[in-house]
């Protein structure tokens, strides 16, 4: 699923493409949003929320979440599409660029007024404006004995880490995902470096954790199961985290990575 760093970048990139602009063509193929269109309406901004996306477009907000497929993708007059047009789910054009949405695992419209109810839940964002660390830190606390590995997760406590990030900031930390959170020692230190490694990042085409850039070298333990670690050369394995309580936003049973050896 891809992370904040990855949303931000998409909205970037769709800024630059249709910030300003008057769409001359919105072709919306979910069946609920069929009817609209927003053709002459003016795009005013792109944001990204977490792993939410924002385009506010007259007095409408386009809400779209990737999920595990998604992407959008911007293309000229008469480039082909690299993605199949049976996976389109919105289509909006301005007189130079076409942008496209494909496989998104969210899309909604909204009032741009009634924003807040779609992403108000969301914790403070790590790439966004909104930034407060010491609002994360009374999340956090507020965790308890919840597994430190669901509390990053949990959009609501902070939005934007994915599972790349929890099993990467959890092995920089030398702790295992399924510690307490109250156990996890200085939370002040984990909110400061899940900061740190995702703006290092949120320009990057690829993420680097480890500050190696080669290919396969870019990751401490994510993906690696089975695979010497970097560090101590015990080899990586994988686990289960799932939680039954709070089964919101981010908190599947969802695998992650670590080493047994670098970790406690």
């Amino acid at each position: 699923m891809p992370e904040g760093d990855t949303v931000y970048r998409a909205a970037a990139h769709l800024r630059e493409a249709l910030g300003g602009a008057v769409l001359t063509g919105c072709d919306i193929r979910v069946p609920k949003f069929a009817t609209v269109d927003l053709t002459g309406e003016t795009v005013h901004s792109v944001v990204s929320r977490g792993k939410h996306l924002l385009m506010r477009v007259g007095d409408v907000t386009i809400h779209s979440h990737l999920k595990m497929e998604g992407v959008w993708q911007i293309y000229r007059p008469g480039e082909r599409w690299r993605r199949p047009a049976h996976e389109a789910r919105i289509i909006l054009q301005t007189a130079d660029l076409t942008a496209v949405g494909f496989a998104l695992g969210v899309l909604e419209l909204v009032a741009t007024v009634d924003e807040e109810d779609v992403v108000g839940y969301l914790g403070p964002d790590l790439l966004g404006p909104d930034w407060d660390a010491g609002v994360v830190l009374d999340n956090m606390r507020a965790q308890g004995d919840r597994a430190i590995g669901l509390t990053l997760l949990d959009q609501r406590v902070l939005a934007g880490l994915g599972n790349v990030y929890r099993s990467e900031i959890c092995f920089l930390k030398g702790v295992l995902p399924t510690r307490p959170t109250d156990a996890a020692g200085d939370l002040r230190g984990w909110i400061d470096l899940s900061r740190r490694t995702i703006v290092a990042n949120k320009d990057r085409p690829e993420r680097i954790l480890t500050g190696d850039a080669r290919k396969g070298r870019q990751k401490w333990v994510y993906g690696r199961a089975g695979k010497p670690c970097y560090r101590c050369r015990t080899p990586i394995r994988d686990g289960r985290l799932g939680d039954p309580v709070r089964p919101g936003e981010g908190a599947q049973d969802r695998v992650y990575y670590y080493c047994p050896r670098c970790q406690s």
